[in-house]
């Protein structure tokens, strides 16, 4: 991967930020001289987390804060396009067709995942497809600062963004690459699965046992590492992920459910005049939602298996996006 460097000393002593990489910058001369906070993150990554403060100030005086990033993060389109609107952007014939190719390429690395960690080929190429094109798309951005920027130029979520740039400090030293070097979204997300930094340290497999770690240009790994993730997060081999939905009667609203937690059973639904064709337990747990469809209202049952899609992306047009996707490339596999 050309933005990472030093993967065969992935194993040896961490040496400083200066040292390794070669910074030599005055003390947070950059966007961010004179932070309180940024002294603070210093005083505690120092302090907790075994980094060398003056070494960190010379790396964050080269971090650009990127207005564009705030902008970006700013207006997600999940909150500005309905259903109708939102489903074609990434169910197209061109990500179709590209995954069919992407999931013959890496047909027995998808079957392996599928036999180590339970979850099925289609649901692994339709996370890679939605989030990066199968890996034409990446990400730009410096993911230091990205992650910079909003950890302390956004509010509304800087300790997240915040706990995301301890994470990735620690990846760059664990993995011995620059941090400078590596690139992605706007929120910092990473690689062809686009793995936000503490992701990467959690689920990130080796997935080819070469003896690294690497989402950014190996599909291999990458592969391995989205079913890591969904395994982790309960991912149940075989079932359904979401279910249509036929509703009736005046308490159909009751049985939505305010967010992305399911608060009804399908017996409790029922009471409330939501029904599926399809046989499911009464006390099945699930989350009812509706979208505003091309040809007018959308019920659905997310079952548990869509709970976890959306712990990759908490968004229920995204869950729905990914499925409908997956199905898609299963019929386009079969037809071929």
């Amino acid at each position: 991967m050309h933005t990472l460097r030093g993967w065969a000393a992935r194993h040896a002593p961490w040496l400083g930020l200066a040292g390794l990489f070669g910074l030599a910058q005055p003390a947070l001369a950059g966007d961010y001289e004179d932070s309180p906070q940024v002294a603070e993150f210093v005083a505690e990554m120092t302090r907790d987390y075994g980094f060398a403060g003056e070494k960190l100030e010379q790396l964050f005086a080269q971090v650009e804060r990127k207005q564009s990033i705030i902008d970006a993060i700013s207006r997600p389109a999940e909150k500005v396009k309905p259903w109708s609107a939102y489903r074609p952007i990434f169910i197209t014939e061109a990500r179709v067709a590209r995954g069919v190719e992407f999931w013959k390429q890496h047909q027995a690395t998808l079957d392996r995942a599928e036999q180590e960690y339970g979850v099925p080929p289609q649901v692994i190429v339709a996370i890679i497809g939605v989030e990066t094109f199968y890996g034409g798309n990446t990400g730009g951005y410096r993911v230091a600062d990205a992650l910079f920027t909003l950890a302390f130029d956004y509010p509304p979520r800087a300790p997240f963004f915040r706990k995301e740039l301890r994470e990735f400090l620690m990846l760059a030293r664990e993995e011995q690459v620059d941090p400078l070097s590596v690139t992605g979204s706007y929120a910092g997300a990473m690689g062809l699965p686009q793995f936000m930094p503490s992701s990467f340290r959690a689920y990130a497999v080796d997935f080819d046992g070469d003896g690294k770690v690497n989402i950014w240009s190996n599909p291999v790994d990458a592969i391995g590492s989205v079913a890591s993730y969904f395994k982790r997060h309960g991912w149940q081999p075989g079932e359904t992920v979401a279910s249509r939905a036929s509703v009736t009667g005046e308490s159909v609203e009751q049985g939505l459910s305010p967010g992305l937690d399911p608060v009804h059973n399908v017996g409790e639904l029922r009471r409330f005049g939501w029904s599926s064709a399809e046989t499911l337990s009464d006390e099945l747990p699930v989350t009812a939602f509706r979208l505003d469809g091309a040809e007018g209202a959308e019920h659905w049952l997310g079952l548990p298996n869509f709970f976890v899609i959306t712990r990759y992306n908490r968004s229920v047009m995204y869950a729905m996006a990914v499925n409908q996707l997956a199905e898609l490339l299963v019929d386009a596999q079969g037809e071929q």
